[in-house]
């Protein structure tokens, strides 16, 4: 089957099953994104050379349990009432998974590291992949419960801003962003990606997700979180690929590669879009 092809397709259908699962209910969204975790963390220990058994039924089990906090509140009693999210344990995990997030920055711009040890490895994998899948599935739930179209705006962002980051760099770009890890990126394409990411968020905050004038300024800051951090993320996977030397995390997604490969922006932005969150929390 020609490349071209074969990406199209392989596309078309995780996009098609990611907004499927979003859409039709909390459970399918949670199930979705269960599976990705476990593939996520296969693929990173595999990147990582460390065993994958642990890591495997660990990420399981934590997973289940915010799964059973967040979707059965009404139903909490006794061992899951004493694990009960408040604001401080929401705000614990957030700010280990953003001292994570820095190690990963320091770690991309450390050209000389070529080497991670053992215990890095751990924190790697629990601050760069496992916690932020849980906080990606907080993010859809506001005040009055689940709301799908949070999410799929933030998906919508993404998109936006990598495909326009891409068709721009290829037509225009001359200067590098970050060319010792990815060579294709260039300043332009990050700065056209960013444009139309804003473009994107101003017809989701008008058409979308309609609400008060706020609700403009709101995405047009998750518009600008996800065109930094999300070219960060893919940056940061790409420098654990070329430590691993490997062009692609995993092979599940034909023309693709692999879910970290699909994942890495959403990954990475999710614990900076959460702060947002707290912080336009707190200041309201």
């Amino acid at each position: 089957m020609n490349e071209t092809i074969k990406r199209s397709l392989s596309g078309a259908i995780y996009v098609v099953l990611l907004l499927a699962s979003i859409l039709f209910s909390t459970e399918s969204f949670f199930i979705l994104f269960g599976i990705f975790l476990l593939i996520a963390v296969y693929e990173f220990c595999q990147l990582l050379n460390i065993n994958k058994i642990i890591p495997l039924i660990f990420s399981g089990i934590l997973y289940f349990l915010f799964y059973r906090i967040t979707v059965s509140k009404s139903e909490i009693d006794g061992f899951f009432y004493l694990l009960h999210i408040n604001k401080t344990f929401d705000l614990t995990i957030l700010f280990f998974t953003l001292f994570v997030s820095t190690k990963c920055i320091t770690f991309l711009y450390d050209d000389k590291n070529t080497k991670i040890d053992s215990f890095s490895k751990y924190v790697y994998l629990i601050g760069y992949i496992i916690l932020p899948f849980i906080i990606m599935t907080k993010i859809p739930f506001g005040k009055f419960g689940y709301n799908p179209k949070i999410f799929i705006g933030i998906f919508i962002l993404i998109w936006t801003n990598d495909s326009f980051a891409y068709i721009v760099g290829k037509s225009i770009g001359k200067h590098k962003l970050f060319e010792r890890i990815s060579p294709k990126k260039t300043i332009e394409g990050f700065i056209g990606g960013m444009f139309f990411a804003f473009i994107a968020s101003y017809l989701i905050s008008k058409y979308y997700i309609q609400g008060s004038d706020i609700n403009l300024y709101i995405w047009l800051g998750f518009a600008f979180i996800i065109s930094v951090f999300g070219t960060i993320g893919d940056l940061i996977e790409s420098k654990f690929k070329r430590v691993a030397g490997v062009k692609d995390s995993g092979k599940i997604m034909p023309g693709h590669g692999g879910v970290l490969d699909r994942l890495d922006s959403v990954i990475f932005v999710a614990p900076f879009v959460f702060l947002f969150y707290q912080i336009l929390y707190y200041v309201s």
